[in-house]
């Protein structure tokens, strides 16, 4: 499948390194994200938390990055040049792909989210080529 155009988040999900489901990242059902890569080799991603209200205690969580990207067939791999998080500049963000009928399914590495290690799956369709 072509990857390059615009994609809509339409779903998210977060594992404990155990397995375990843990509450889906960014809002769950509220989930906001565009992400885009052009045939030049250029990727931009947003992801928001859309919840009109977050809960007492709680923080919106939010993700924006873009850079020069790659793909085999198996892996997207950015080199990133722009980040709301400024560690990840100069960093390769490297996310496992995989299709399910017209839905592309990104995984990124096991990493520290909110003080645990967390995997988290994020499904996007396609909504502009």
């Amino acid at each position: 499948m072509q990857i390059t155009g615009t994609w809509k988040l339409i779903r998210t999900k977060a594992e404990a390194e155990d397995g375990s489901t843990l509450p889906a990242p960014f809002g769950g059902e509220h989930v906001i994200g565009r992400l885009v890569l052009d045939a030049s080799g250029r990727m931009m991603g947003a992801i928001m938390d859309g919840r009109p209200e977050i809960p007492a205690g709680e923080q919106r969580q939010r993700s924006f990055y873009s850079g020069k990207y790659t793909f085999d067939g198996k892996q997207l791999v950015t080199r990133v040049d722009t980040s709301i998080d400024t560690d990840r500049i100069g960093s390769d963000q490297v996310r496992d792909v995989s299709f399910e009928g017209d839905i592309m399914v990104l995984r990124p590495p096991l990493r520290k989210y909110h003080g645990r290690m967390e995997k988290h799956s994020l499904w996007w369709v396609k909504i502009d080529t």
